[in-house]
């Protein structure tokens, strides 16, 4: 982990700047990464029950419930997570003898288990196929609606955040240069010319 020079990162009013993996996990915070990272060896049923392990786990508040109470049944086990992200089939196979569009899938379904409140996803869409890509975008706005999960997504796969996210930010060489909804950030100039194209906007391919 590389340690930060500048700046402070604050959750719900508590610094967790510099801090491990576990501090984040504990307030609420999972991500995903650009290229995936499962267990390989383990299967991928395994692999969501490591999640549920590692920070998911509620404590015990009423015996009858069981898990807490604000723990959405949808992410209370592995089988239930796994239906939710399209996996149930593959809940035995080796996580690294699946394909890589189901590994992505699989690497969210282990966020899930932590059960945040906060998804950080990282370039989901990177090498998969335009179908793909649509049904990646629809799960995500499936857990965003059903959950009630705040949703950051980092990609290059413009088009498709354009139809599917509430709000957009553009950083270009480090800088902000756009904020705003899709159809305000689609009329930006710096936008259209650092990403966009004008071919793009001729051809309406921007939200209206």
């Amino acid at each position: 982990m590389v340690a930060p020079t500048s700046g402070r990162l604050l959750v719900d009013g508590d610094d967790l700047t510099g801090k491990g993996p576990h501090k984040f996990a504990a307030h609420g915070l999972a991500r995903t990464f650009q290229t995936p990272r499962v267990f390989a060896d383990m299967s991928v049923s395994e692999n969501i029950a490591f999640g549920l392990k590692f920070a998911g786990r509620r404590p015990r508040k009423y015996w009858l419930w069981g898990e807490e109470a604000s723990v959405p049944w949808v992410l209370r086990d592995a089988q239930r997570i796994l239906e939710l992200i399209g996996l149930q089939q593959q809940a035995a196979v080796r996580a690294g003898d699946v394909t890589p569009s189901q590994q992505r899938l699989l690497e969210i379904g282990m966020a899930l288990a932590t059960r945040p409140k906060l998804l950080l996803l990282d370039e989901v869409a990177a090498g998969l196929t335009e179908a793909e890509i649509e049904n990646m975008a629809e799960l995500i706005r499936k857990l965003r609606n059903d959950l009630n999960l705040t949703v950051v997504w980092i990609e290059h796969a413009v088009r498709t955040l354009l139809r599917h996210v509430e709000r957009v930010i553009v950083l270009h060489r480090g800088r902000k240069i756009a904020d705003g909804t899709p159809s305000e950030v689609t009329r930006n100039a710096e936008v259209i010319e650092a990403y966009l194209g004008d071919e793009m906007v001729e051809e309406g391919e921007v939200i209206a």
